[in-house]
């Protein structure tokens, strides 16, 4: 992609622009007879006062194009493809209610298949709503690299890492295409977007770096190294922080012995670690869980992280109140309504969470368990609302996204 532009990909965008005496000139019948090039100057200055454009004046043109044209909108050139993926675009739609909301989940089987489903957003009061059919992507771009993927969500774009391998789905055209994998293969690690980047940590034995992903140079970089190595680990973002959340700990520092690791691992299973993006530092907040739970999901809405809770036979919901450099407190709030009762029968539940905007959660939740035998098996979506405190049941999940992830997406 050139960053000069090519009038040929929006016409549609110069006729709006051509002057009235342009449009005679071009179709009086007197001037029929006339060459192409005759009138070409009308639609090159018309097109030249389009690039002359500043930026916040382009950025308002695009903000009223209809989401079908913008594709096409963004191949015309380099300069076009970065504003209309900068968050002051987003901002304007937003602003004028023209962004399309909806919940993406997704799934990858053990053959390597990756399934898609949406949903559109807000769902509707008064009546039943339903995901979109799912559909599946070339397998070959997932083969044996994907079997427990993390996703993160940054404006149009999903990306989807996996151990040694990293995809970016475009909600706009459907299109995937692959992006530079993680410097070091993680597995159960954790992953959040802040601001316009991408953070991931933990899930590897012999590294505890923090990497930095950067959509637009498709580089990843080393930017701290986390204060434990964990491993099933999850991540959140809220106030400009990476949180590493849960995982039990393994790997040893300089100095430490086998027993002094093991006898921590089990007192990472409920609390976190938080990187401030900015100052490039880790906040003192590594106070756990009370009661002892193990968090198996998390995600930032607004100032706060929001954490599922394991406790053997039910599951708790918590909020994290962050209290600057000082660490924080833990405030419980209402507990899902999920099917802890199956957690007796020796069964699991598996959480993939996700903020929508700053009043919403969505808790996509997997639960097996076994009796006499036989497995049950229930996929549910929850959905928390932060300002009345409520848990509510969404519509349930199509069957072949079993075990899937989720992610909010606004376009």
């Amino acid at each position: 992609m050139g960053d000069t532009c090519n009038s040929r990909g929006f016409t549609w965008l110069v006729k709006s622009c051509i002057t009235d005496s342009c449009r005679e000139v071009a179709t009086s019948p007197a001037t029929n007879h006339r060459r192409h090039h005759d009138y070409l100057p009308c639609f090159t200055t018309a097109a030249q006062s389009i690039l002359s454009l500043p930026d916040d004046l382009l950025l308002d043109c695009f903000s009223r194009v209809p989401l079908p044209s913008l594709p096409s909108l963004s191949l015309v050139c380099r300069r076009f493809a970065l504003l209309l993926d900068s968050p002051a675009f987003n901002d304007l739609r937003r602003s004028s209610g023209r962004l399309t909301r909806f919940l993406l989940a997704l799934s990858v089987s053990n053959l390597g298949h990756l399934t898609l489903a949406s949903l559109p957003l807000p769902l509707p009061p008064d009546h039943h709503p339903s995901w979109a059919p799912p559909f599946s992507l070339r397998a070959d771009l997932v083969q044996g690299a994907f079997s427990q993927p993390r996703i993160a969500a940054i404006g149009r774009s999903i990306y989807i890492i996996g151990q040694g391998a990293a995809l970016r789905y475009d909600s706009w055209t459907g299109a995937v295409s692959r992006c530079a994998p993680t410097l070091y293969p993680r597995k159960k690690f954790a992953v959040a977007a802040v601001g316009s980047m991408i953070y991931v940590a933990g899930g590897a034995s012999r590294t505890s770096a923090v990497e930095e992903y950067d959509p637009e140079t498709d580089v990843w970089r080393v930017v701290s190294e986390a204060p434990r190595r964990r491993y099933g680990c999850v991540g959140a973002a809220a106030g400009g922080v990476f949180y590493v959340i849960g995982g039990i700990r393994v790997g040893a520092r300089p100095g430490e012995v086998d027993d002094e690791v093991a006898r921590s691992a089990h007192a990472c299973a409920g609390s976190l670690d938080a990187y401030h993006v900015r100052s490039k530092q880790w906040l003192r907040s590594r106070a756990a869980v009370p009661g002892g739970g193990c968090v198996v999901g998390a995600c930032g809405a607004g100032p706060h992280v929001y954490v599922l809770a394991s406790h053997a036979v039910e599951v708790s919901f918590w909020r994290w109140e962050a209290r600057g450099r000082r660490g924080g407190d833990w405030i419980r709030l209402e507990s899902p309504p999920a099917p802890a009762g199956k957690l007796r029968r020796g069964g699991a539940v598996r959480f993939s969470c996700a903020a929508v905007g700053d009043d919403r959660l969505v808790a996509l939740v997997y639960s097996s368990a076994g009796c006499g035998g036989q497995r049950g098996v229930e996929s549910a979506m929850l959905v928390y609302d932060i300002t009345a405190g409520e848990w509510s049941r969404g519509p349930d999940l199509p069957p072949e996204l079993r075990r899937a992830g989720c992610a909010f997406v606004e376009c």
